[in-house]
């Protein structure tokens, strides 16, 4: 069974609103079976943080189209996107890109 793990979650751009407009959440991951990833943590962020309108945050299993995704300061399109397997410590920054005008 895997530790459980803390980590940094911080949204940002707009999407802290989202979250009650609390910016920077300290998480503790409770263990489990599988190894924490970001898909695991998009279910938990979706449960456990998420206040108000879902569907500006989550579609499907990722996060909508629009918002920016950086693990440890690094695109997580360089690191496996959904598949990554979080590290106790990391940080995880979501950044909405989408703005009105």
């Amino acid at each position: 069974m895997a530790a459980p793990l803390c980590v940094e979650v911080e949204f940002g751009g707009g999407a802290e609103l989202l979250f009650d407009g609390v910016k920077k959440h300290q998480v503790t991951l409770p263990g489990q079976e599988e190894p924490w990833d970001i898909r695991n943590l998009l279910v938990w962020i979706k449960t456990n943080l998420l206040k108000e309108r879902p569907e500006l945050f989550i579609q499907g299993d990722s996060v909508r189209p629009g918002i920016l995704v950086l693990i440890n300061d690094a695109d997580w399109e360089l690191l496996g996107e959904l598949d990554y397997q979080l590290q106790d410590q990391d940080s995880i920054l979501f950044i909405s890109t989408l703005h009105g005008g």
